[in-house]
């Protein structure tokens, strides 16, 4: 039985990046980016102005209470046409070209206007240095530099930089393509009352929300019934997809059929069950669409381009299914979006109350984080196993207590994952 930790490396060998492709500029939010963001352009074009006022000659404002004439005035987006010469302004506004001969912008609150027609100004300060509330042309980006690097996840701010650095279109790692299949002959469907025996069918729509929450592509597939012909079905349709996601069936029941009808759909395991709870009979396998039946299952190396399936089984219990999503399933995600297939990264809180681990595995148990003017702190919420669904929605987090049998006083510090 794996630990977590050889759970996630055995998972980061085959989440490797998915394919890239271009995509217009506005749908490339939450993709990865394939290729470098390289300046076209410097940035800023031109010597440019930072505050509205007036363009002056710095030997021309060495002392207070100068007067000068005033030859334009200048916009954003407008040329100047008049270089400056000795004792003489240039009206400009926030952006604009600064004209020739001008060496520094004094802001308009340091200057009054002296006649009707505003062709005299009296600069008020007086000793400001060359170069203030001026941008160079290319003090901001030389034409040629990478603004960008490939890799990176592209956020408002990147499309606002690759728009500036005029891609209307950019290659990106896709994103992946998850399949949610759930099973089980006690589920009914949301909208339906449980008769006896029977639940509603819950974890194929929270699992479908924690994937597109992860921005994949998720996509419902249906229940499937607790018959090998059924689940045989369904499985082949979702290993079409990127990643096939199922709920339940992964235990040791009579009725368990999954690890079976995979391995007849030529998916290969990679693990069966961990060191956690909730989640301990947690599957994992690899479908290789164009593998030779006699080719033994190994990692990828490096630029494979084989097209594969990643196939995860979590157990049936919906707290089970919920966290072994957020701590295998999310991390494989990230490895096929281009962004390696790392671990979460857990913040670290203090606990406001003492816990004892109880059980024999490592436990992640749900929680209230908090940041506080202290720091964060993190408190469990009464929980009584990986049935209790509604415990989760009074929590925003995870403890993850890693200690079997471990006392935890109040002030431990604690790993926690914010939900």
């Amino acid at each position: 039985m794996l630990t977590v930790a050889q759970a996630w490396e055995a998972i980061a060998q085959w989440a490797t990046p998915l394919p890239e492709l271009r995509v217009p500029l506005d749908e490339a939010l939450g993709l990865v980016l394939a290729e470098p963001g390289i300046a076209d352009l410097d940035s800023p074009p031109f010597d440019k102005s930072l505050m509205d006022g007036y363009a002056v000659r710095q030997a021309d404002v060495a002392t207070a209470g100068v007067t000068l004439t005033v030859l334009e005035e200048v916009l954003a987006g407008q040329v100047p046409r008049r270089p400056l010469g000795p004792g003489q302004a240039t009206r400009i506004m926030t952006g604009a070209m600064l004209p020739e001969g001008a060496d520094l912008v004094v802001p308009v609150e340091q200057t009054r206007t002296l006649n009707a027609d505003r062709s005299q100004v009296e600069i008020a300060t007086g000793g400001l240095p060359a170069g203030k509330n001026i941008l160079r042309r290319a003090e901001s980006t030389p034409r040629g530099t990478t603004v960008i690097p490939a890799g990176r996840l592209i956020r408002a701010v990147e499309v606002g930089c690759l728009a500036e650095l005029g891609k209307s279109s950019v290659r990106v790692i896709r994103s992946p393509r998850v399949g949610v299949l759930a099973t089980g002959d006690e589920l009914v469907a949301v909208s339906e009352r449980p008769g006896p025996g029977q639940i509603r069918n819950s974890n194929e729509p929270m699992l479908v929300a924690q994937l597109r929450q992860a921005g994949s592509q998720a996509f419902s597939l249906g229940v499937a019934r607790d018959n090998v012909a059924d689940l045989r079905r369904l499985v082949q349709r979702g290993l079409e997809y990127d990643v096939l996601v199922l709920s339940g069936g992964v235990s040791a029941g009579q009725v368990d059929l999954v690890p079976t009808v995979l391995a007849e759909c030529g998916v290969q395991p990679v693990f069966h069950k961990i060191q956690l709870r909730p989640g301990q009979p947690l599957w994992f396998g690899v479908l290789e669409r164009n593998r030779p039946a006699t080719e033994r299952l190994s990692p990828p190396g490096t630029g494979s381009t084989r097209e594969r399936c990643l196939v995860f089984g979590l157990p049936g219990n919906p707290v089970s299914s919920l966290v072994c999503c957020e701590l295998f399933v999310k991390t494989a995600l990230r490895g096929l979006a281009g962004l390696g297939a790392t671990p979460p990264a857990p913040t670290w809180a203090k606990l406001t109350a003492p816990h004892t681990n109880g059980g024999s595995r490592p436990t992640w148990h749900p929680a209230v984080l908090a940041f506080t003017p202290t720091g964060p702190e993190v408190a469990t919420v009464p929980w009584v196993g990986s049935a209790d669904l509604s415990a989760t929605a009074r929590a925003n987090a995870m403890i993850g207590f890693e200690q079997p049998g471990q006392h935890y006083p109040a002030g431990t510090w604690v790993p926690v994952l914010a939900w």
